[in-house]
């Protein structure tokens, strides 16, 4: 039975592979039981993507999934694994206070981190057009409500800024520099166009950088060679799993529809010892068996 590692050292962690130099690798998981496979897989941490989590719920993604949803969805993956894990919390849930709650609440519920981002709310997907920011100033009155609101100087904040495509690139590189100076720890440009662009930002901004790998958006699938040439300290995957996911479902209900059984499907399934061996069956019998054999001498 695997014991959840506290949220300080898991932040701890955080911030000391940032400070290692290396890319850290943080594939979206958008169910606890997938946080429980990116850990076993070796990778350096968990994201949860807004994303992934409204598609989830058979919503899309623009701003309908609540901050009771996203802190539940959240916590509910920390506790699946013990690596640091990081949430994408849209534009915070409302004003500078809201964003400084939406913290607070993270932190009790043992995350690593989170990603603010300057779109107006209800907010687009990033890689979708009409997207419309926030000015400045207001980002910035949001990432110092969220940088104040910490009890833990680990727990890592992020600044999304959307700028590059309504407003081009120099300018979103001046808004980063803004969220900087105004207690962002890392920033991340969303929706770049090419790699002339990721080394730009690189060579303007002096903070980590998260690049965001998804697939089907406007911005190349770099690889994490390239990205670690170019300078990047953290790259999501924020979608991947999930895609995965609905591609073999989809499959699977087609061919359970027209071939009139799932024989077929077998091959291609999680067994029933992996999925077991996975959530820790025998882990939770040896816990069970040695409560109820407890006796008091």
């Amino acid at each position: 039975m695997m014991a959840a590692a506290p949220a300080r050292a898991r932040r701890r962690a955080l911030r000391e592979g940032l400070a290692s130099g290396a890319l850290l690798r943080f594939p979206g998981a958008f169910a606890p039981i997938v946080a429980r496979l990116i850990e076993r897989q070796g990778f350096d941490g968990v994201y949860v993507s807004g994303a992934a989590l409204s598609a989830d719920l058979g919503l899309p993604d623009i701003g309908l999934v609540t901050q009771s949803e996203v802190v539940a969805r959240a916590q509910a993956i920390v506790r699946a694994c013990s690596l640091p894990v990081v949430v994408d919390v849209d534009t915070g849930f409302g004003a500078p206070l809201n964003a400084a709650r939406t913290v607070a609440l993270l932190e009790e519920a043992g995350l690593a981190g989170c990603h603010l981002e300057d779109q107006e709310s209800p907010k687009r997907c990033g890689h979708l057009e009409r997207k419309t920011l926030v000015p400045t100033a207001e980002m910035v009155r949001r990432v110092r409500a969220a940088a104040e609101a910490r009890s833990d100087p680990d727990f890592l904040l992020i600044a999304r800024t959307d700028a590059r495509g309504p407003e081009g690139l120099d300018a979103a590189i001046d808004r980063a520099r803004a969220y900087v100076d105004a207690g962002a720890a890392m920033i991340f440009p969303e929706a770049l166009q090419d790699e002339r662009e990721f080394e730009a930002f690189r060579a303007a901004i002096d903070a980590p950088l998260m690049a965001n790998m998804t697939e089907f958006g406007k911005s190349p699938l770099l690889s994490r060679r390239a990205l670690t040439e170019f300078g990047y300290n953290l790259v999501i995957y924020p979608v991947t799993t999930f895609r995965l996911a609905m591609k073999a479902v989809e499959d699977g209900l087609r061919e359970l529809d027209e071939g009139g059984g799932q024989a077929g499907l077998v091959p291609r399934m999680m067994t029933r010892a992996h999925l077991y061996d996975v959530v820790d069956y025998i882990g939770y019998g040896r816990f069970d068996s040695a409560v109820r054999d407890f006796s008091e001498e």
